[in-house]
């Protein structure tokens, strides 16, 4: 029992640090789990380890083949939710890029990092196709970490976000293709027997998981599953189609699952987003005890395995040689520059389902005495602590190093899709600025995709923001909600995150009638709040551009906007293309020459002398 509650507390308070530090938990995770396992062997006055997964004697957690159920399970709940994030429309609208990544790049590891393996640890081609399988997967949850705090163009960062996302469960379904391949030959690999168990693993892998994915849906569809049981039916069903797909068909769950995931995930069903937030919540738990407890089973024979230059040499072919060739050839005819090109290059970091799928095929190929399957663990967990750490400690330096590193960040991040955010936001791009708004008001994002614009469906009490890479590059925060507290609350939990140049919001009523409380984050002006904002808007729902010519110009212009609330200042736009957003103490531009212009909202003002550009 004293193990089983460490394993949990050990592994949620990995995760706090991980995030704490802004790094991916898998490297706590293993660490962790090396500490208390193989390496605890060092220093224990009886030479066991402090956490035993395989009960031996009197000491262990899982009885027999325990630990082996497990992990299955666990695995195909990871799988399955990595599954229900694969979007069809996705794949249709990325980039050129993001495809070639997913399947040229695939290819490309999965062949020379075979051969690689081969040549250099002297494996069989089966168990180095096995290998190179699990090395492909990247995913999201440990390139965000990396990411999360480099400045990138919001290409760059798409690329490496997409990338992860799309390739996690197709590294996974390559590496359950190859291990079932394996295992079915027995000693007898590509012979006709071999063959035809490896299309039985295919048949019902994708039958029982495109079927129970539709009789799921069904029921979800017709309301025979209760909103507070959805979760819960959900997980059983899933753990259903692993084990029946399982005895049908040995070793294709873990194929149903995905494709299961895959289905739903391509539905439009009215609960999906709470049923993948139950996922990521019970995947966080499992990964948690999951990682501890796999780490922990390695034994120190197993990484005196790998302690030689050999293993040196495979990882720097991997991150040197395999990785740039995959992703170069992906990214021909691009518009990637060199320098972008590098920086994909250099961050591949291997992620959580790799190292699962790792210790659950290895154990598998040792018990059936499969020649080379005890290297299959320990080299690919090198893999994943070595390039988790390589990119977590060297990311930002060679973003710098190779000129990716945005120096200032330019995009703006809107709070709210309302009208007036719309017509704010649509100006800002057509003036080539990153403008992102977000709502959780699904009409309004709607409104604002149809206009071009980048918009998400999002709940700003959530940390999915924080964790969005392609929002490295906004660097202001604008609040323009109607609500004044989410505004405030939006400013103080965004503002270092994305306010680095600037955090605004709108004023509300009282301190629209206390001048004297402008406070310092007041934004367009403290004569107008979102009410008069809007109503302008629907007055006159355009935005002006004035020129100026000097200072005493701009202040005077200010004052009439003062007095006339359907001309509302927004912008301050330099003869450059340059704009600075207003705050409400205006007074604050003191250098303002001939050549500038003033944007506004509202009304054209009442000056004939002017030269007004709409």
């Amino acid at each position: 029992m004293l193990e089983l509650a460490g394993i949990i507390i050990l592994g949620i308070i990995a995760q706090w640090v991980a995030w704490r530090l802004k790094l991916p938990a898998i490297l706590p995770l293993i660490l962790i789990g090396l500490l208390v396992g193989p390496i605890s062997t060092l220093y224990t006055a009886d030479g066991a380890k402090l956490i035993e997964p395989i009960w031996n004697g009197e000491k262990g957690l899982f009885p027999g083949d325990g630990l082996y159920y497990f992990v299955s399970l666990a695995i195909s709940i990871i799988l399955f939710e990595g599954g229900l994030t694969l979007k069809k429309a996705e794949i249709q609208n990325v980039g050129p890029v993001i495809t070639k990544l997913i399947t040229l790049g695939s290819l490309v590891t999965f062949f020379a990092g075979a051969v690689a393996a081969h040549f250099i640890f002297d494996l069989s081609y089966q168990i180095s196709f096995l290998f190179s399988a699990l090395i492909i997967v990247t995913g999201p949850t440990v390139i965000t970490p990396i990411l999360r705090n480099i400045p990138l163009k919001k290409d760059l960062s798409t690329v490496l976000k997409w990338e992860g996302i799309l390739i996690d469960p197709i590294g996974a379904l390559a590496a359950v293709l190859v291990f079932e391949f394996i295992s079915v030959g027995e000693g007898q690999a590509y012979t006709q027997t071999a063959l035809i168990e490896f299309g039985k693993i295919l048949l019902f892998g994708f039958t029982f998981g495109f079927t129970f994915a539709h009789g799921l849906a069904f029921a979800i569809k017709k309301n025979f599953i209760p909103h507070y049981l959805l979760n819960v039916v959900s997980l059983s069903v899933v753990l259903l189609v692993f084990v029946e797909s399982d005895i049908f068909a040995h070793e294709s769950g873990l194929l149903a699952v995905v494709v299961m995931g895959m289905v739903l995930g391509n539905m439009d069903l009215p609960n999906i987003k709470e049923l993948l937030y139950f996922k990521e919540s019970l995947s966080v738990l499992l990964i948690s005890i999951l990682f501890i407890l796999l780490a922990a089973n390695i034994n120190i024979s197993d990484l005196e395995l790998i302690y030689n230059w050999k293993t040196l040499v495979l990882f720097a072919v991997i991150i040197l040689v395999i990785r740039p060739l995959g992703v170069f050839l992906s990214a021909m005819g691009s518009n990637l520059k060199l320098n972008e090109k590098l920086f994909v290059s250099w961050v591949g970091p291997r992620g959580i389902v790799a190292a699962g799928i790792a210790s659950l095929f290895g154990s598998k190929l040792i018990s059936k005495g499969e020649p080379g399957a005890e290297y299959i663990t320990p080299l690919v967990f090198m893999i994943v602590l070595g390039t988790v750490l390589l990119n977590a400690t060297t990311a930002r330096v060679f973003a710098k190093l190779v000129g990716v590193f945005l120096k200032k960040s330019e995009g703006i991040l809107i709070l709210g899709a309302s009208k007036v955010s719309r017509l704010i936001g649509d100006y800002l791009h057509k003036n080539k600025r990153h403008v992102v708004l977000i709502d959780n008001n699904q009409t309004n994002v709607n409104k604002a995709k149809k206009l071009g614009l980048e918009a998400l469906s999002a709940n700003i009490y959530s940390d999915s923001l924080v964790d969005n890479i392609e929002l490295n590059d906004v660097g202001y925060l604008m609040a323009l909600t109607g609500n004044s507290e989410i505004n405030r609350y939006a400013i103080e939990k965004f503002e270092k995150q994305f306010g680095e140049n600037g955090s605004f919001r709108l004023v509300d009523t009282d301190e629209m009638n206390d001048p004297e409380n402008n406070p310092k984050e007041g934004l367009f002006s403290h004569t107008d709040d979102f009410i008069k904002l809007t109503e302008a808007a629907r007055k006159n729902p355009t935005i002006h551009e004035i020129e100026l010519k000097d200072t005493e110009h701009y202040e005077g212009l200010i004052e009439i906007t003062k007095a006339d609330h359907d001309i509302i200042p927004l912008f301050l736009k330099s003869p450059d293309g340059d704009i600075e957003i207003i705050p409400s103490f205006s007074q604050e531009f003191t250098d303002i020459q001939e050549g500038y212009k003033l944007a506004y909202l509202g009304k054209m003002f009442p000056i004939e002398e002017v030269d007004v550009n709409e």
